[in-house]
């Protein structure tokens, strides 16, 4: 059954009617989606299935899709080395007569609850044994191989692109060339890991990255909780201190602080001191 959710406007699947989507993917999966676990984002949906396994839909629009495709969970099974939920088969499909795709993945079940929000207001107060797999995963993960390109905010990541974003700290002149480009999950936040046992979960936009984007997106994440942030730099400060570290810090930064921030955002402060700081040694050299 064809869902009539339209790509000529904002679509929020949180408020949207999903039925005939959930209908569509079960038959697609041969699989009962347990309505009473049923999480709805504003872009992806997720249910438990009657083989318990877990099912993740998500909607997108052509244009962010790219030449790359859109199946990043799929070749994601081929990760060594990175604690993730293993997948199992997945489904896509074309909404009829719009410009929008949908994807059903189907993976194990996470081995805990996501830690949090996507911006933690708290300390999640974790063991030591999970920093310790969180840094295993992001090492492994680096050393990779992939023809993929991260998809942060599901936008193709380019050295143009960070450019265009991290000038505002800079002056003219500066380089801004990202040297080292590895494999990164792309949108990691605390919505997006488990604890106390440690899981990264979701995704849809891994791929190629400059060095340091995930730690610097983690640390952005948990500027709310400043014994937090500063634990993320502590264990990801090989990436942070590189000099790629150091433009994806300001990329992060740009984002926090960009014109639609709420004025109450926690984050503000810290992130414009930060960025300060980071360009000040960028000019050092």
């Amino acid at each position: 059954m064809p869902s009539s959710l339209s790509a000529t406007h904002q679509v929020d699947l949180r408020v949207e009617p999903v039925d005939s989507v959930l209908d569509l993917v079960e038959h697609a999966l041969q699989a009962r989606l347990d309505p009473e676990t049923l999480v709805r984002k504003r872009r992806s949906l997720g249910a438990r299935t009657d083989r318990d396994t877990w099912v993740r839909i998500e909607r997108r629009r052509f244009d962010r899709i790219g030449d790359q495709g859109w199946n990043g969970t799929e070749c994601a099974a081929l990760l060594e080395g990175v604690a993730r939920p293993e997948w199992h088969r997945g489904a896509a499909w074309r909404e009829p007569a719009d410009s929008v795709m949908w994807r059903a993945d189907e993976t194990d079940l996470l081995p805990g609850e996501p830690i949090g929000s996507s911006v933690l207001a708290t300390d999640p107060q974790l063991p030591d044994a999970w920093w310790q797999a969180l840094n295993a995963s992001l090492d492994a993960l680096a050393v990779q191989h992939t023809r993929r390109v991260a998809t942060p905010d599901t936008v193709t990541i380019t050295q143009s692109g960070v450019a265009e974003v991290i000038q505002r700290f800079l002056p003219v002149g500066i380089d801004t060339t990202s040297k080292q480009w590895q494999p990164a999950h792309a949108d990691l936040n605390w919505a997006n890991m488990t604890g106390p046992r440690f899981c990264l979960f979701d995704w849809e936009d891994w791929g190629m990255a400059p060095r340091g984007l995930d730690a610097a997106s983690l640390w952005g994440n948990s500027l709310a909780v400043p014994a937090l942030a500063e634990r993320v730099r502590h264990e990801r400060r090989h990436d942070l201190e590189s000099r790629d570290g150091r433009l994806m810090t300001l990329f992060v930064c740009a984002k926090i602080l960009a014109p639609d921030a709420h004025p109450e955002d926690p984050r503000l402060d810290p992130a414009r001191d930060m960025a300060a700081r980071v360009a000040d040694s960028l000019q050092r050299g």
